[in-house]
């Protein structure tokens, strides 16, 4: 069994170094002394055993030389931290992530069922004093699979409009589903995603005040009414642990053709009203929200998918643990 697991690991560390092979390496060749590809290895399997920083992947070098070794030579060991990071410093950021992606691609499958585009600010990473500036993040997951499948640094919050589209243009979404939150909630990024053969779910809020206003309009004159003269779909979730209930009911409009010819949003196909009510003891918390889809999805189908976003969103460490990143 031992010999069997060994072939496996072999066989992964192969194709990981695959995705890796034309990632250029600026140093000078003569003056090589750790191999990039071995760097690379390092680098992984020290992120694997939960190595967060350049001096833990370094620590993790030394003290599992002999495991390295069962995957590359490593003649001359592994570097100190501090060439760790001179040699990492030297690297294209964006090559490595497009290499990156690509390997994640194929761990996961592609596509991913839902994949969820969110932005956060990474915790602890500004100064208070300003001297420092926060690091936002805007990150892709595959929701079902927990994994993260690219990154995008931005220096401010406001940037994500275009951190989203270059995210995208590194992913293999066909097929995929993506859901994002407001700020992503443009006509450029819709068209970008349906350019690529996969279908969106975007959080509608203030920042598209039109639209945001229509479909309210619609919504509070169509409930009024039951919902008599428009075609819907429903659907409603309770869960309840440590006290709390909470009840989520999902009402997909289907006929929107009167909204996609006020606003020519890209294959607009529905527009979803999520109304989520908490309870905590005698305390009860009430919220509404709306989405645009290009999905043509009853409520059962299409509720899963924008929970799945939520469900990422409660991960802290997806967003707030620093992990060993080329940017």
């Amino acid at each position: 069994m031992e010999g069997t697991a060994d072939c496996g690991a072999m066989s992964e560390a192969l194709v990981f170094l695959e995705h890796f092979r034309d990632l250029p390496d600026p140093r000078q060749r003569g003056k090589v002394i750790y191999p990039l590809n071995e760097v690379l290895l390092l680098c992984l399997m020290a992120v694997l055993a939960g190595a967060e920083t350049i001096v833990d992947i370094a620590r993790f070098g030394e003290k599992k030389i002999s495991l390295l070794r069962r995957f590359r030579p490593f003649c001359d060991g592994t570097p100190a931290h501090d060439h760790l990071g001179d040699i990492l410093a030297t690297l294209d950021a964006e090559r490595f992530q497009s290499c990156f992606v690509a390997w994640t691609a194929r761990l996961t499958g592609a596509p991913a069922d839902v994949i969820a585009i969110d932005g956060k600010t990474v915790r602890r990473s500004g100064q208070k004093n300003g001297a420092k500036a926060a690091i936002h993040m805007v990150s892709a997951f595959a929701a079902r699979q927990r994994l993260v499948l690219g990154q995008v640094k931005v220096a401010e919050k406001s940037n994500e409009i275009i951190a989203i589209p270059k995210l995208l243009e590194m992913l293999s979404i066909e097929g995929a589903i993506i859901t994002i939150d407001a700020m992503g909630c443009q006509r450029g990024i819709a068209k970008k995603i349906v350019d690529n053969k996969a279908d969106y779910i975007l959080a509608l809020k203030a920042n598209q005040s039109a639209l945001r206003d229509d479909v309210e309009l619609f919504v509070a004159e169509q409930k009024a009414n039951d919902f008599k003269d428009a075609k819907i779909s429903r659907h409603e979730t309770v869960d309840g642990d440590h006290g709390r209930i909470e009840t989520r009911r999902y009402t997909a409009i289907h006929d929107v053709a009167w909204l996609k010819e006020r606003h020519d949003w890209p294959q607009l196909e529905g527009v979803v009203m999520v109304e989520s009510t908490r309870e905590i003891a005698d305390k009860v918390e009430r919220e509404t929200r709306f989405y645009i889809t290009s999905l043509a999805w009853l409520a059962h189908q299409i509720g899963p998918a924008i929970r799945s976003h939520w469900q990422i969103e409660s991960v802290p460490q997806l967003h707030t643990r620093r992990r060993f990143s080329m940017n």
